[in-house]
């Protein structure tokens, strides 16, 4: 039996677990289709360990960072070089907790909107969108019904066509599915993800 996704200690150890590996993939995508940042606001909702918030500020994003942990602040300023920390925001929330977030130019959300409660995923999703501006660029893992986790009522799930209908009206760039079986923090598993990039009209 998997720890409750409330279970705080379970993501320190994640993060304290992701402090070795490479920025993900789906981020320098995203950063290769928005273009410089040259000062435009970036969000990483879930930033976790603080890889990929390191990245965009690197990339000369603003950005704000989000995450329910209490140790995210400690945890990032430790990451982030000082020279780059004015140009950092930190949101200490669960996104469900949020009622709006600040336009950006760039959306990230790599490995945490799958944890948010299925009654509350619609409220997040429209604010993701929400703050998305003209021709931004938003970039999300979502965990398809196949995985082996989507016996998890608490976490959302979805067939590839809905995944694919949550970005109605935006222009799709990156949709790819990994459907096999492997390992995660937890031990092995069956994973589908769907890793999608889209562009705001």
């Amino acid at each position: 039996m998997l720890d409750s996704p409330a279970d705080s200690k379970v993501w320190t150890d994640y993060n304290a677990a992701q402090s070795t590996r490479s920025v993900r993939q789906l981020c320098l995508d995203a950063m290769a289709f928005a273009g410089p940042g040259n000062g435009r606001r970036a969000i990483d909702l879930g930033c976790g360990a603080g890889k990929e918030t390191l990245a965009l500020l690197d990339g000369g994003w603003r950005v704000l960072a989000v995450d329910s942990l209490p140790d995210t602040r400690d945890l990032l300023l430790a990451t982030v070089p000082a020279a780059l920390a004015e140009q950092l925001e930190i949101e200490l929330s669960p996104f469900e907790d949020l009622s709006r977030l600040p336009e950006a130019g760039l959306v990230l959300a790599s490995y945490s909107l799958p944890f948010v409660h299925p009654a509350n995923f619609g409220h997040v999703w429209r604010m993701l969108l929400g703050a998305l501006l003209p021709d931004g660029v938003i970039a999300v893992n979502l965990f398809g019904d196949r995985d082996s986790w989507a016996v998890i009522p608490e976490w959302n799930f979805h067939t590839e066509a809905d995944a694919r209908g949550l970005f109605a009206g935006l222009k799709i760039l990156k949709f790819e599915v990994f459907d096999d079986d492997g390992q995660s923090f937890r031990g092995p598993k069956h994973w589908q993800i769907f890793d999608v990039i889209a562009r705001k009209a």
